[in-house]
């Protein structure tokens, strides 16, 4: 299906066009190239690459340029992000010749949370740490999702409990667009070689321990011995380390 014959005017008729367009799928893909094929032929501009500038994600930047030129490319800037991760987005904006879109919490719902909970309050309980998402995170990827069709991640099974029935092309209920998550096979390993094969820049904190970075007051260092997810929100269970922006 092409992606001028993939077009509704209304979410609900957009959302049933996504599922029979996935119902319809002869096959899934198994490369993460052709994954990136997929969304493009499908899609093109209706669907959009989203990035924080981990390493799956530049490893996804750089498979695009080839194999999905027409794609999107969006980031959420929460406000609370380290140093390094602008400054990585940066070098790959150069690298790469990216444009990307910045998608920022709106300021009002910032300052509210902010004067009513204080600067910490997503450390007081689990649904506190997900309003603070909900604001700095899902809405924004609300108002950089609206208009498309798709959207790319760079997921991976093996990165927590969370993620290990994640399919590379799959139905986004929360969001109401098809998904596409090229690296859901890849491993760690895998990540990493391709970087340095390309030698393609990375978050420097990845140097220091840091695994998965996301805020910097809701990120930290992992031991060897821990899963890739557990220096976020390390004070809770691992099965509620998710932000909102991939919940099924």
């Amino acid at each position: 299906m092409s992606a001028s014959s993939f077009s509704s005017p209304s979410p609900t008729a957009l959302a049933q066009d996504g599922q029979a367009w996935l119902r319809d799928l002869p096959e899934r893909p198994v490369t993460a190239a052709a994954v990136l094929a997929l969304a493009e032929q499908s899609f093109g501009a209706g669907c959009a690459l989203a990035t924080s500038f981990g390493p799956e994600d530049v490893v996804l930047l750089h498979l695009a340029k080839e194999h999905a030129p027409s794609l999107t490319v969006f980031t959420l800037d929460t406000g609370r992000l380290p140093p390094e991760t602008y400054e990585v987005m940066e070098e790959l904006r150069q690298a790469l010749g990216l444009t990307i879109a910045t998608y920022a919490p709106e300021r009002a719902a910032v300052e509210a949370l902010v004067t009513e909970q204080g600067f910490f309050s997503f450390r007081h309980s689990i649904e506190a740490r997900k309003a603070c998402c909900q604001i700095r995170k899902v809405e924004p990827l609300r108002r950089a999702l609206a208009g498309k069709r798709a959207w790319v991640t760079g997921l991976r099974r093996e990165q927590s409990v969370t993620r290990t029935e994640l399919a590379s092309v799959e139905w986004d209920a929360g969001n109401g667009l098809i998904k596409f998550s090229p690296l859901a096979s890849w491993s760690r390993a895998d990540v990493w070689a391709h970087l340095r094969e390309h030698r393609l820049p990375y978050n420097r904190l990845h140097d220091v321990g840091y695994a998965s970075i996301g805020c910097a007051p809701c990120t930290r260092a992992i031991r060897p011995y821990e899963d890739e997810r557990a220096g976020r929100w390390w004070w809770e269970s691992p099965e509620h380390r998710e932000c909102g922006l991939h919940q099924k």
